[in-house]
């Protein structure tokens, strides 16, 4: 069984997908994200989906993707903001790789997956 570092992971910023690609350049799994924005300038990374594809499941791929997702934000200066259930069950289980977005962006990003729900 493959494990997760044997996986490439490709942030697609305007795309909003960071994704996994095994050795044959076949996504294997996804963050859905958007940024938010405060003041005009991006403040957090929102995590609103990951997903694993079938055959590929019970390999790190899930918990190498949110851990790249959070090295992202930090080498950038961002938050994140986790909506996504797995995103944030991952971020409770790592709290020392994980830090805590502050309530008014958490509000912020909550706000805009309502408004704006295509980004789902």
């Amino acid at each position: 069984m493959a494990e997760a570092s044997e996986y490439e992971l490709r942030d697609d910023r305007a795309r909003g997908l960071l994704e996994a690609y095994d050795g044959d350049g076949t996504v294997t799994g996804r963050i859905q994200y958007f940024v938010l924005d405060r003041d005009g300038a991006p403040a957090a990374l929102v995590a609103v989906h990951t997903v694993v594809d079938r055959g590929y499941e019970g390999r790190g791929i899930a918990g190498a993707l949110v851990r790249e997702f959070y090295a992202i934000a930090g080498r950038a200066g961002l938050a994140v903001v986790p909506l996504c259930p797995y995103a944030a069950r991952w971020a409770e289980r790592h709290r020392d790789e994980a830090p805590k977005a502050p309530a008014g962006l958490v509000a912020a990003a909550e706000d805009e997956l309502r408004a704006r729900p295509d980004r789902w």
